[in-house]
Parts: C-alpha cells; sequence; structure tokens
C-alpha cells in the first residue's frame, strides 16, 4: 500500500500537466507525498470553469456528431431502399418475362421476334438504376487494351489484326465514380508461332 500515494502522485502528475500544462511541482519519490496530496490538489477558480467549458464543449461535439451518425444512418437506409426498389423492377420485367415463356413452351412469332427487344429493354432499365449510383460502362478507347481497365482472359491467334488487339469482350468492365469496380475482361489476338 506504500506505493499507492506514489502512483496516485505519478498519474495526477500526468493529468495535471497533459490537461493543465502545469509542470509536476513535488517528485514522486518525496517523503511528503500524502501531505502533498491532501492540500495540494484542489482546483481553482479558473481550473474549474476551464474543465467546465472543455466538458461542455465534448459533450456539444459528441451530440453532434452523434445527430450526423444518425442522419447519415437514416439517408443510407433510404438510399438503400430506393436501390432495391429499382432492382425490383428490374426482377418484375424478367418474371414477367419467365413467366410468359413457362406458360407459353411454344411461343409465337412475334414474341420470338420482340423477345430481343424486350430483354435489351430491361437491359437499359438495369444500366439506368446501376447510372442514378455513378455505375457506369467502362468505354474502350481504342482495340489495344488499356490494363488500368481491362483484363486479359484469352488469347487467340489471329493473323488478320495486329498482335494485343482486342477480339473480344467476354465480360463488361464497369467504373463506380473514377475507380474500377470490375475490369473488362478480353480476349487478345496474338500471331501464329511457327
Amino acid at each position: 500500500m506504500s506505493d499507492s500515494p506514489s502512483i496516485y502522485l505519478q498519474i495526477t502528475n500526468w493529468l495535471k500537466s497533459t490537461f493543465l500544462g502545469a509542470k509536476p511541482e513535488i517528485p514522486t519519490s518525496s517523503p511528503d507525498v500524502a501531505t502533498f496530496i491532501e492540500n495540494r490538489y484542489l482546483l481553482t477558480q479558473a481550473q474549474r470553469d476551464w474543465l467546465i467549458q472543455e466538458f461542455s464543449s465534448l459533450q456539444k461535439q459528441n451530440t453532434s456528431l452523434q445527430q450526423s451518425l444518425r442522419e447519415q444512418q437514416t439517408q443510407t437506409t433510404a438510399n438503400t431502399e430506393d436501390l432495391f426498389l429499382e432492382l425490383l423492377e428490374v426482377t418484375d420485367a424478367l418474371e414477367a418475362l419467365l413467366n410468359y415463356l413457362e406458360n407459353n413452351p411454344d411461343p409465337s412469332p412475334e414474341f420470338c421476334q420482340r423477345l430481343p427487344k424486350s430483354v435489351g429493354a430491361v437491359y437499359r432499365k438495369f444500366l439506368s438504376v446501376l447510372s442514378k449510383r455513378q455505375v457506369l460502362p467502362i468505354e474502350l478507347q481504342s482495340d489495344q487494351p488499356d490494363f488500368n481497365f481491362c483484363r486479359v482472359v484469352d488469347r487467340e491467334i489471329r493473323n488478320d489484326v495486329e498482335d494485343q488487339t482486342i477480339t473480344k469482350i467476354v465480360r463488361q468492365g464497369f467504373l463506380i465514380g473514377e475507380k474500377v469496380l470490375r475490369p473488362t475482361e478480353i480476349i487478345t489476338s496474338k500471331s501464329e508461332q511457327n
């Protein structure tokens, strides 16, 4: 127990030097630590006012941060709900198409003729949902791969085009803002080797 006043003094000296900028007035090894503790650590009115002001400021910051967090959570929830509602519209269109095909195993030639347009409309709706959230397809600027936006998944022998030319897009890539969300997967040409 003889170490407790010394530990207490070390902690209070550290608190005082850290928060009040005061230097410790006696070393922690002083024999008169108990007397010092009893008489010295009374706060002046200015120190009390300063501490109250600091605590008040911290409470205001805490309240403001909590309110900001609640607002962000509410906004995130609303945005998520909007996204899901829009995706459900795409799902509804696909479901109607699948139901028709299920109920009509031998679709009419008119339906088969309209099918590419119907699927294209669903695809455009889906791209519209993504676009509202800044998710856009990567548009390649050249037939030469830009490896910032592309990933080569295969090579094919082609003598009719220059080596390393994009011959096919296997999977569309997307950007979210300026960041690559998913690179465009491509097949490139290579010369026939002897």
